[in-house]
């Protein structure tokens, strides 16, 4: 029987390699095998969801298909982050994106910047468990809104880290979760 689920294939040579590995050899062509799905996904939180495109920061962008369907839903100003898929990303979008990791950003590689809205497609359940928390609490001051796409229940968002969980939708086998960062999560 026919795998229908290329993501396995993905997650084997996260494995074989780690995931570093695997963006620096495949980075400058990489193509998210599950693009459709998530760019639905994405379409239908915007329908849900109140959520403010001004300013849109595309976290771990890869080759730009949140950017992509961004543009699509009338976004404003959208930036991308990908430490590995940069030429990717500029050749779909015609945009540069910000080399910086996860680990950079939970450093401070972002600090001072404002955005309306934070997307993060299949990306943010790739990092370390113990990683996680310091970059979710650095997210928090770059946006009041994050937006996560993921192929399964991972990542979870602690509410101690100051993100409040406000809704979650399950279109096409992608897990989309709306937070809201500190206070301004009460809806």
């Amino acid at each position: 029987m026919p795998n229908r689920d290329p993501q396995p294939a993905i997650r084997h040579r996260y494995e074989e390699c780690g995931v570093a590995d695997f963006y620096a050899r495949e980075g400058d062509a990489y193509r998210n095998p599950h693009e459709d799905c998530a760019r639905f996904a994405l379409a239908q939180a915007v329908k849900l969801w109140p959520l403010d495109l001004s300013h849109v920061l595309d976290l771990a962008c890869g080759s730009g298909e949140m950017t992509l369907e961004l543009r699509d839903l009338g976004a404003g100003q959208i930036e991308g982050v990908d430490p590995y898929t940069g030429r990717a990303y500029r050749q779909r979008t015609g945009n540069e994106a910000l080399a910086a990791t996860f680990e950079q950003i939970a450093a401070g590689a972002l600090v001072g910047r404002r955005y309306s809205l934070i997307v993060c497609s299949y990306a943010l359940h790739l990092v370390e468990p113990s990683r996680l928390p310091g970059v979710a609490v650095a997210l928090g001051p770059l946006s009041d809104a994050l937006l996560i796409l993921s192929p399964h229940k991972r990542p979870q968002l602690d509410p101690a880290w100051g993100w409040r969980l406000v809704d979650e939708n399950y279109p096409q086998r992608v897990r989309t979760r709306l937070y809201r960062w500190g206070e301004s999560s009460q809806t």
